[in-house]
């Protein structure tokens, strides 16, 4: 037997770190002013992220594109592209979350949440076209080194880049960890290691203050070096999130919600998903062969409402409600097996 369920239940929905607290520490309530829609509220917060660290993002490379200009400095030149491709990540993010808020359609049944996880593919790209300019350019200065103008500036570019990067940075990840979005968080470490590379702007410039005019190339191969490390990184989570992974820690917490759930004899397969930045759940549960449908749907009603409780951002599961076997009977389900994969 299927459920399907889909509506809100306001006391497991809230949104936030607050909110969740909150909700630990005050009883529930169904009250229809509680309800909130959370895939909503959770995008909202992703794009406040998105359009607050644009801004950022913005002002810190205008004022290294402004140092660059000149001061011919390459390592700082691969720091601000690095940050402008790090700013225009959020036009990709931004169309994502904008396409998770639209209701699933019968051809996109289960939403436009994947969006998400494409913009995290676009953000890997746009990391991998960063790293092969700044590294090209470095190699181009190395083979022919020229001294940097205006070592100062460069110097107080580079504290500049740092500071704009690490705070951006920390919103970023702090919100996509909060709203479940990978691709967010991704894009946060992407400015936290452009941070980094800032420093290792200012470093050259201490070795082109003392006349060493290849500190400046070799610390931009540095900088594609670090660049090159984060997209590592971003790649893998937004690989993770493509295939469908969750923390197996996910799983074994759904289990031990559903064991507890009254009527559940045994949890058979339990599967989770990702799509944009929320989790939706696909399980079956072993329930007394003898009690009525209505009991059985009552059971996974709530079994439902427990993984709603227990997994965090989780929105939607299907719950469907298997007999216990009984001896000398025939597994119901094997009418289904020539349809299993060999």
């Amino acid at each position: 037997m299927s459920d399907r369920h889909e509506h809100s239940h306001p006391h497991h929905h809230r949104h936030g770190v607050r909110h969740r607290l909150s909700h630990l520490l005050t009883p529930h309530s169904h009250e229809t002013a509680d309800k909130v829609d959370p895939a909503l509220e959770s995008s909202a917060r992703g794009m406040r992220a998105l359009w607050v660290s644009l801004a950022v993002l913005g002002v810190t490379a205008l004022a290294q594109a402004l140092v660059v200009a000149v001061s011919g400095s390459v390592a700082l030149l691969g720091d601000t592209v690095h940050n402008t491709a790090d700013a225009l990540t959020a036009v990709p993010l931004g169309i994502a979350f904008v396409l998770g808020r639209r209701a699933a359609t019968r051809r996109f049944t289960y939403g436009y949440g994947r969006a998400e996880d494409l913009a995290g593919l676009v953000i890997v790209l746009t990391i991998a076209a960063s790293a092969a300019f700044a590294g090209w350019t470095a190699i181009d200065r190395l083979l022919d080194p020229r001294p940097v103008q205006q070592v100062p500036a460069v110097a107080v570019a580079a504290l500049v880049g740092f500071a704009g990067n690490e705070w951006v940075a920390r919103y970023r990840i702090r919100v996509g960890r909060a709203i479940g979005s990978a691709a967010l968080v991704a894009d946060g470490l992407h400015a936290r290691t452009d941070g980094f590379t800032s420093l290792a702007v200012l470093l050259g410039a201490g070795g082109s203050a003392l006349g060493w005019h290849l500190a400046d190339p070799i610390v931009g191969l540095a900088i594609t070096a670090a660049i090159a490390l984060v997209l590592r990184d971003a790649a893998r989570e937004v690989f993770r999130r493509v295939m469908d992974a969750v923390d197996p820690a996910l799983v074994d917490r759904a289990e031990a919600a559903l064991t507890e759930v009254p009527g559940v004899r045994a949890v058979g397969e339990l599967r989770l998903r990702w799509i944009g930045h929320r989790l939706r759940a696909e399980v079956a549960v072993v329930v007394d062969g003898a009690v009525t449908v209505r009991e059985a749907h009552r059971i996974a009603v709530d079994a439902e409402h427990a993984l709603l409780h227990a997994v965090p951002r989780l929105t939607a599961a299907l719950v469907h409600a298997d007999p216990e076997p009984v001896p000398g009977e025939a597994d119901p389900h094997l009418a289904l097996a020539h349809h299993t994969p060999a």
